[in-house]
């Protein structure tokens, strides 16, 4: 799928002719929302998705001006989109603060405009918040790590979220249905082990 792996692996993942959807997925009542952006949306949907409160996350794109933006559009670079999830989750059982936490300890956030194998402001991280409440707890949060002296430099996106696309019907829930194929990517692009070893102290 990644244009770093194997051509077979680009070959076998890739659907043309599909552009992001228009509407994301509606919030149902009490629910809540939150945009996440670390490298590879099928990564970082699976890390959300096995949080306690959070009901679903949901992958597409944000942060440029390209309108119905397609994967392949995307993944070439220039629309300025990253690849996000958009976050559904209960607040009475997950807070926007956990969120943010359970978010940084995935991600490698000392590198800017790149995730683990994956190059290009594409796959630049952030924290796109929504509200007033939220870029005050994304700020506190991203200085409090800064602060702790763990990383020389924190390079991830702090930013007003705008306009989120979901991503293509084939990218949603991509680890469920592709198992094989996204374990081999997330394994060759050395996610986990990048994790633990910037957040292990080794």
């Amino acid at each position: 799928m990644r244009p770093t792996l194997p051509a077979a692996i680009l070959a076998a993942s890739l659907v043309f002719g599909c552009a992001a959807s228009a509407q994301p997925t509606p919030v149902p009542p009490g629910m809540a929302s939150a945009i996440f952006a670390g490298g590879c949306f099928w990564c970082v949907e699976q890390d959300f998705e096995k949080l306690p409160g959070v009901i679903e996350a949901e992958s597409g794109y944000i942060g440029g001006s390209t309108p119905y933006p397609t994967y392949e559009q995307v993944a070439r670079g220039g629309t300025g989109h990253t690849e996000a999830v958009r976050v559904i989750y209960d607040p009475r059982k997950v807070s926007y603060t956990q969120l943010l936490n359970h978010f940084w300890r995935h991600i490698d956030p000392t590198t800017k405009d790149r995730q683990f194998c994956d190059k290009g402001d594409q796959y630049r991280s952030g924290i796109y918040y929504q509200n007033d409440e939220e870029r005050k707890a994304a700020e506190a949060s991203r200085d409090e790590l800064i602060r702790s002296g763990r990383f020389a430099r924190v390079e991830t996106e702090l930013a007003p979220a705008w306009k989120f696309w979901p991503a293509e019907s084939y990218h949603q829930d991509y680890y469920k249905k592709n198992p094989v194929r996204y374990s081999f990517y997330r394994f060759a692009c050395g996610r986990d082990a990048r994790v633990e070893l910037i957040w292990s102290g080794k």
